[in-house]
């Protein structure tokens, strides 16, 4: 599969941001049982995650954080958060993020807007991270074991014991991504470039994963996913990129450098290829223009690495001309072969400078047309030998 647009359609858990109703939201406040079990378990392990007990209703919680209600399920709405009506299931946590936000907004350091984009952002990264902790982590820590407790009572204590530790860990990482980020903006030669910049783009997608999905079972399937995903992770972090997200059988990734972008491609054909448990792989990378938003990439760039992806050969790295054009002008791979061969045999010579040398080749393919972009000219890139 590889993506058709600009980048995946955002995580939407609640309404329109515009629709705010009579009755903020809450992620499941209720847990699985009804606000009066206090001896659930569902309770409990709430009280312990959230570090309080239930004490207001969205009403309350809004008024007591000094915003109005329209504002409030705003807020709430973009983090993810389900409606309840006026059940009493908020904490001082709650009304407490509710004063931060609309603090930035009156303090004039963020827009009405911005606050929420800021709200919905970080909603949908914490929600997925929720979701494969306890999907992927805590399900397989509380597998019952021959003390004689159940997955319920295992999961407890094993909160207790982690959740000071992971939140510490979330943090750090959190701040050393936001660092690595500042960096990039400050580096910006100017403002239109910090939203609108230079990138190259591209994507890595599994050869016939649909075929796979009907041959392997549901958790072989899974694990290859999850040893494609890591290990392309892996190796786009290693080489200076950065993965902008993950679409199954397919991930996305950006570099500043068109050259650390092509090492990145071809580390992925040339690891995918000597695991034999992985199905074959082909790469997309163009370079240009791209405008980020909430970590995501969009524009014709990424359009144009999508399309490179889908025409590739099996176990190849397709590139755009400009990312050729680039590729030459760093002086990372030859204008021309015989520009090439030229530079080499006036070195030998001794009429010319040293001989060159060039990280990657670069060989024209064949020019065609691609709907919505026009006639395109791919190159296939390999290394130079």
């Amino acid at each position: 599969m590889t993506a058709d647009d600009s980048g995946a359609a955002s995580r939407d858990t609640g309404t329109d941001d515009g629709a705010a109703g009579d009755a903020p939201t809450t992620g499941d406040p209720a847990g699985v049982a009804e606000e009066g079990d206090g001896s659930s378990i569902a309770i409990r392990l709430e009280q312990l995650i959230l570090g309080a007990d239930r004490r207001y209703t969205p009403f309350q919680a809004a008024r007591s954080a000094g915003v109005s209600m329209d504002l409030a399920a705003r807020f709430w709405r973009a983090m993810g958060f389900a409606d309840i009506g006026q059940v009493k299931a908020l904490t001082e946590a709650d009304v407490l993020a509710l004063r931060r936000l609309a603090g930035l907004v009156e303090a004039g350091l963020l827009s009405e807007a911005m606050a929420v984009q800021v709200a919905r952002s970080t909603g949908q990264t914490t929600a997925r991270l929720a979701d494969w902790q306890i999907d992927s982590f805590l399900e397989g820590l509380t597998e019952p074991q021959d003390s004689g407790l159940t997955r319920t009572e295992i999961t407890y204590p094993l909160v207790e014991l982690l959740l000071p530790e992971l939140e510490e860990f979330l943090i750090y990482v959190w701040r050393r991504q936001l660092a690595a980020a500042t960096g990039r903006v400050v580096q910006a030669q100017d403002d239109a470039e910090m939203i609108n910049r230079r990138l190259a783009v591209g994507f890595a997608d599994l050869v016939g994963f649909t075929r796979l999905t009907r041959r392997l079972e549901e958790e072989e399937l899974g694990e290859l996913v999850e040893a494609f995903e890591t290990t392309c992770a892996d190796l786009v972090a290693a080489h200076g990129g950065r993965l902008i997200k993950t679409l199954g059988d397919e991930v996305l990734f950006s570099a500043d450098d068109v050259g650390i972008a092509a090492e990145i491609g071809l580390r992925l054909i040339e690891t995918m290829t000597n695991d034999e448990t992985m199905p074959e792989l082909r790469v997309g990378i163009a370079f240009g223009t791209v405008t980020t938003r909430m970590g995501d990439v969009f524009g014709t760039t990424v359009n144009l690495a999508s399309r490179l992806t889908s025409i590739a050969p099996k176990d190849t790295v397709l590139v755009d001309e400009a990312f050729a054009e680039e590729l030459g002008r760093t002086g990372e791979a030859p204008v021309s072969e015989a520009d090439a061969a030229a530079a080499e045999k006036a070195a030998e010579e001794g009429t010319g400078g040293p001989a060159p040398s060039y990280r990657f080749a670069l060989q024209p393919m064949w020019q065609r047309p691609v709907r919505g972009l026009g006639v395109i000219e791919p190159w296939l890139l390999s290394r130079r030998s």
